[in-house]
């Protein structure tokens, strides 16, 4: 198998909604915001209208991106069997995916993510994550992990616990790792563990320029350069509109943004960006092909609603 993602298995509930709504109920626009409580959660969801409903979740999006472009590919992450679980699984069926989880009745329900889309295209999410977020150590398959050439990991999947554990047993069974930042809201909460992370566990990290900044404490992105040169491993960051770039020690790549496109949803655009980049990797494409296939990818899942092509 070339790629076997780990990460939280969310349903995508897709919503637009107008500025007034993120400000009136105090999200933070462009970010995601963690819900712990069920009723809370159900509470904001019955006074939208849904869009879309799509199996979704961050590396599952990247795994599914994979597949699409003809990539033997898998997924661990952690559904209840429930009604959305079952559309889950189906989900990743249809898409070519193998799913090395096995499903059974927890009391906690399926994980799921509110979209919530202004009408500049910029998503705000909500979630919940459920079931997912107790992924535990005996989940992850090592057998699944040693037959794939690379594993792909997500920030919003680490945390204190079953998931740090069921985290680390991946890294340390894995071929190659890579990993993306995810969030702001992650970066900020585990800044010590993702920075050793980056230091010394991974093989590729992707992040936008402001998790990468806030990681490191950068002052300009010269430092961000100068910090991604001196590892010695694939730094890969996109920069909105200034394109985006991939660090490999003194080999600096970059990549504009493609113009004249009709950007309705930015859902999943980090998502399927890294997809394209290992689809380069794994096939022995240069760094710069590998960017520019990501930029491809990316571009083509933004024109449209949700986070799959």
């Amino acid at each position: 198998m070339k790629i076997l993602g780990i990460g939280n298995a969310i349903v995508d509930v897709i919503c637009k909604v107008e500025d007034d709504f993120i400000n009136k109920n105090a999200l933070t626009k462009g970010t995601m915001k963690l819900i712990f409580d069920e009723n809370e959660f159900k509470t904001l969801l019955s006074n939208l209208k849904i869009e879309k409903t799509v199996s979704g979740g961050s590396v599952a999006n990247s795994i599914v991106g994979l597949s699409q472009l003809g990539n033997e590919v898998g997924f661990i992450g952690k559904v209840n069997d429930d009604e959305l679980g079952g559309k889950y699984e189906d989900g990743l069926q249809k898409e070519n995916v193998k799913y090395f989880y096995k499903k059974k009745k927890e009391e906690i329900p399926t994980g799921t993510c509110l979209i919530l889309v202004t009408p500049d295209s910029e998503r705000t999410m909500c979630t919940f994550l459920g079931i997912a977020g107790k992924v535990n150590e005996n989940d992850v398959s090592s057998e699944a992990i040693k037959n794939s050439e690379l594993i792909l990991l997500e920030g919003y999947l680490w945390d204190e616990g079953d998931p740090k554990k069921a985290f680390e047993k991946a890294i340390v069974s894995a071929n190659k790792v890579a990993m993306s930042l995810s969030d702001q809201f992650c970066v900020d909460r585990h800044k010590p563990h993702f920075l050793e992370l980056v230091r010394n566990k991974l093989d590729i990290t992707f992040a936008n320029e402001q998790e990468i900044m806030s990681l490191i404490d950068a002052k300009n992105f010269d430092d961000v350069t100068a910090f991604a040169k001196s590892l010695n491993k694939i730094i890969v960051v996109t920069r909105g509109e200034k394109g985006a770039v991939a660090i490999n020690g003194d080999e600096v790549v970059t990549c504009g943004v493609k113009q004249g496109l009709k950007i309705v949803d930015l859902t999943g655009a980090g998502d399927l960006f890294a997809a394209g980049f290992l689809h380069g990797h794994v096939n022995k494409m240069s760094l710069k092909d590998s960017l520019e296939k990501g930029t491809e990818m990316s571009s083509k899942v933004i024109q449209q609603i949700g986070a799959r092509i």
